[in-house]
């Protein structure tokens, strides 16, 4: 039980910094400006982001009956440490993310936005790897949908109040730091 709580905790924090300043906080912050319609876009998100890092913690699930232990730390520690040097390169929107035709609705636009924009993305990859950390699929699952809802969901109510106020390079230099530490927690074989 302990373990479960601890996947889903370490996953809703990790994410949630991480999120900070991400390309899909900046697309959230756009569809929340070009439609202010709240409640379909928060839902569009959790829908996306259920069935994306569903998907990647499947994955990282999947990576584990694969890969030896030892193997499994070194890929995963490597992963941490590689992932704690990308979290200090800042996102920027790219070229037509949000711009999905209007027809599939704020709640279709939003989902098929989020989902292509997670694709590939910080949050998506370190999905994979905690689920391989932990073997717990769906506390972390869990956990990082929250994290993303937490940075998301209060952008798209208050918007750029919120993106102002909170120091988005410090955010990402203490998730950085966080990645490196469980980066040398799985090198070591601690976890």
């Amino acid at each position: 039980m302990r373990s479960l709580m601890e996947a889903f905790l370490v996953s809703t924090g990790i994410v949630a910094l991480a999120e900070m300043g991400d390309k899909t906080q900046l697309l959230s912050l756009v569809l929340a400006a070009r439609f202010r319609k709240p409640w379909p876009i928060v839902l569009g998100i959790l829908v996306a982001t259920l069935a994306n890092h569903g998907l990647a913690g499947a994955a990282g699930a999947w990576v584990t009956t694969l890969l030896g232990p030892d193997v499994l730390r070194w890929v995963l520690g490597g992963s941490f440490i590689a992932m704690a040097v990308w979290m200090l390169i800042p996102d920027k929107l790219d070229e037509g993310d949000g711009d999905a035709a209007p027809r599939f609705g704020v709640f279709g636009t939003t989902l098929i936005a989020f989902f292509l924009a997670e694709m590939g993305d910080k949050t998506q990859i370190a999905t994979v790897m905690l689920a391989a950390q932990y073997n717990a699929w769906g506390a972390v699952v869990l956990g990082t949908t929250l994290g993303m809802m937490l940075a998301n969901a209060p952008v798209v109510w208050f918007g750029e109040r919120i993106t102002r106020r909170v120091p988005i390079r410090i955010v990402h230099v203490i998730s950085a730091v966080i990645f490196a530490v469980l980066g040398v927690i799985a090198l070591l074989g601690w976890g």
